[in-house]
């Protein structure tokens, strides 16, 4: 489809909230692009169910060229959640544009871990065991369902990430009968992230060791949980750097 200054918002960043949205910006004087475009349309048909194929003409549309800082053509780029994922320049051989489709298109544990259930998620790992994403999502709903003590296997061979380790950190505290440390565990349990926050800090002033290092990582955990612009994460980051340092 042809995409405008005007429609570029709806018909490309909020699509690609469904689906993955290519964009060829182009221009008919630019030899190369009439080279590439019809490589491109015909990879993407390929991919017809996965994707959405976009083209901009940069001469009738200058303000989203320049919104994007598209410098030469053609210039490809492929949005997934209303931001740019994947790019290239120029004119590439088909193979190129056939691995660039490949790699934007959502693979199986992609579409198994948006599902979000625990059969989904458990189809993901197995297909894919070194998926953080969909091993964190899997261990949360083991310990909302009172099976926490499986959650820790699955999260076991990702332990390098930092939020899994936070989940760890998490249940490894459950043993720690510290007045502070339980309550900073029960409270997000009944919805109040910010009172657990507090008594983990609290709790951080008087421990040492490897306590004292769970608790940093289960605070972190709840931190990218939480995302880094969550106003408590704001908060409570600066309280955790004044406890520690």
């Amino acid at each position: 489809m042809d995409v405008t200054d005007s429609t570029f918002d709806e018909q490309v960043l909020m699509r690609s909230r469904d689906l993955p949205v290519v964009v060829d910006f182009w221009a008919p004087w630019c030899g190369p692009c009439r080279q590439l475009g019809p490589l491109i349309e015909s990879v993407a048909a390929r991919y017809e169910d996965d994707l959405v194929l976009a083209k901009v003409d940069i001469d009738d549309n200058p303000e989203v060229a320049a919104r994007f800082r598209i410098q030469s053509i053609p210039a490809i780029r492929a949005f997934r959640d209303g931001a740019i994922v994947a790019q290239f320049d120029g004119l590439v051989p088909a193979d190129s544009i056939d691995a660039f489709f490949r790699a934007v298109v959502p693979s199986e544990a992609d579409r198994l871990v948006a599902q979000g259930d625990e059969e989904s998620l458990r189809d993901a790992v197995r297909q894919d065991p070194g998926r953080v994403d969909a091993r964190v999502l899997l261990a949360r709903i083991l310990m909302t369902t009172g099976r926490a003590d499986d959650a820790v296997p699955v999260l076991e061979p990702v332990s390098h990430d930092a939020e899994a380790q936070g989940i760890l950190a998490r249940l490894a505290l459950a043993a720690d009968d510290t007045p502070d440390v339980q309550a900073g565990i029960a409270a997000p349990d009944r919805g109040d992230v910010e009172d657990g926050l507090s008594y983990l800090i609290d709790a951080i002033r008087g421990a040492s060791g490897e306590a004292r290092e769970a608790l940093r990582q289960a605070i972190v955990g709840v931190f990218l949980e939480l995302g880094d612009q969550d106003e408590l994460t704001v908060k409570f980051r600066r309280r955790l750097a004044q406890t520690l340092y």
